[in-house]
């Protein structure tokens, strides 16, 4: 052991400048990593809550707003058409609730929801429509009841959240994996960077392990130094990464984001400490597959 540790204390500070290119490298892409994992979390905890909260609306004809849909000119929805509407909707097993709102409570609800705002006056009662708000037992599976309902008379258009949340998901997604492809590029660089590393200190030390080999020493005995290199510049990057993603998660979005948008469910704590543990997780392993496949080809004399 103490062999091991004199070798790697040196090869450090013989290749103390690829060293810290290695632990520059590692820092910022597994802090990519990281933060990847991190968004992927926190996409799916609003997915959870937004998904849930999801009521697809059918809006019923007005005479006053005939604009597309399965309206008569100049006509409401009737009361046969409604009924024949909430019986249809009751029995779709994607049902979970059904629940009727009249012009009167849509336009209160108006009112309410914009008392302070110059647009209050904007609508009349009758411009207001009549509508089902309806509770999927399965957010997700929406399509079989727009499906139904959309072609009967008396609707003049079905709305659900998706036609807005699934846009804003498809981005963040995008943003997400895309963080997570540039990270793997850069631990791709540094694992090559630790090959690179590891190829210089065998050649340094060609005649030194020449000698280890004519007296029998193990493959593991030379090696240890190099995987210790490598395993120790890999940590400090892990580490730095990790203090990186702690203070990001504290300052961005417990100090700030959680206060300002309180209606948004964040990550905490739970989710930091899957993030870093998989930091380190990914770190060890770079560091170790590549020492190994180039002291397995560099330490034949």
């Amino acid at each position: 052991m103490r062999h091991a540790l004199s070798e790697t204390w040196s090869g450090l500070r013989r290749n103390a400048g690829i060293t810290l290119a290695v632990i520059m490298t590692m820092w910022v892409s597994l802090s990519l990593f990281g933060a990847g994992i991190i968004a992927a979390q926190q996409v799916n905890l609003l997915k959870d809550e937004w998904y849930d909260k999801i009521e697809v609306t059918v809006y019923l004809c007005t005479a006053k707003l005939q604009t597309g849909g399965n309206c008569d000119p100049g006509q409401d929805a009737t009361q046969e058409q409604k009924d024949r509407l909430q019986a249809a909707i009751t029995k779709n097993p994607e049902v979970e609730a059904v629940y009727y709102e009249t012009k009167a409570e849509a336009y209160a609800q108006f009112q309410d929801l914009f008392k302070d705002s110059p647009i209050k006056d904007s609508l009349t009662l009758d411009e207001m429509q009549d509508s089902f708000r309806v509770k999927l037992v399965d957010p997700q599976q929406y399509a079989g009841l727009a499906s139904q309902v959309s072609l009967m008379p008396g609707v003049q258009k079905i709305q659900d959240l998706h036609q807005i949340l699934d846009p804003v998901f498809k981005w963040l997604g995008a943003l997400q994996w895309g963080t997570i492809a540039l990270s793997v590029l850069l631990l791709l660089a540094a694992a090559l960077q630790i090959g690179t590393t590891i190829r210089m200190a065998t050649f340094t030390r060609g005649r030194e392990i020449g000698i280890m080999r004519l007296v029998g020493a193990s493959n593991f005995y030379i090696m240890g130094p190099f995987l210790l290199e490598s395993l120790i510049a890999a940590l400090i990057g892990a580490v730095c990464a990790a203090g990186t993603l702690v203070f990001g998660v504290w300052f961005i979005i417990m100090r700030n984001a959680q206060h300002t948008l309180e209606a948004f469910r964040w990550v905490g704590w739970p989710e930091t400490l899957i993030s870093v543990a998989s930091v380190f997780v990914v770190a060890i392993v770079l560091s170790i597959i590549p020492t190994i496949i180039s002291a397995r080809r560099y330490l034949r004399v």
